[in-house]
Parts: C-alpha cells; structure tokens; sequence
C-alpha cells in the first residue's frame, strides 16, 4: 500500500519557540555549526489501490483544511512514498 507523506512547517515569518529551545539546548551541547532550528509536523496517510491526480488532490485538500492550520502553518511537502 503506497504512502503520502505530508509536511507541515510554521510560517516563516512566525516564532518557532520549541525550534528556539531546541537551538539553545544544542548551542548548549557544543553543536556550534547548527544556526537554528524549525520544528514541524509528518503525516503519513497509508492509502489503498493506485495514487492517482484525483488522490493526490484530496490529500491536498486534506493537507490545507484538516492537517495544518493556515493561518500560523504551511504545507511544505507532498511526496508518494510507494
């Protein structure tokens, strides 16, 4: 059964406290090279039969209307992952 995977990220231009805390804490560790960190949501939606257009499109309706919230959040990524 194919797989779709879903990716979902803050908006850019938003606060990404958890990425902040996660950024610190590696500062912390010595891992000076990283410069920041983003945290976002996967979503792997296991499907039955074919992915087809009339799929990928529902998924992407899925994606913008029930998997991310608009208004702080951007789909980033859809990928088949067969």
């Amino acid at each position: 059964m194919p797989t779709i995977v879903v990716d979902v990220m803050p908006k850019a231009e938003l606060l990404d406290p958890q990425g902040k805390a996660v950024s610190g804490a590696l500062a912390r560790l010595g891992a000076d090279a990283v410069t920041g960190v983003r945290i976002g949501k996967r979503f792997e939606l296991t499907v039955d039969g074919e992915v087809d257009e009339a799929v990928l499109a529902t998924v992407r309706e899925i994606a913008d209307e029930v998997l991310s919230n608009s208004v702080i959040e951007d789909v980033v990524g859809i990928e088949v992952v067969e």
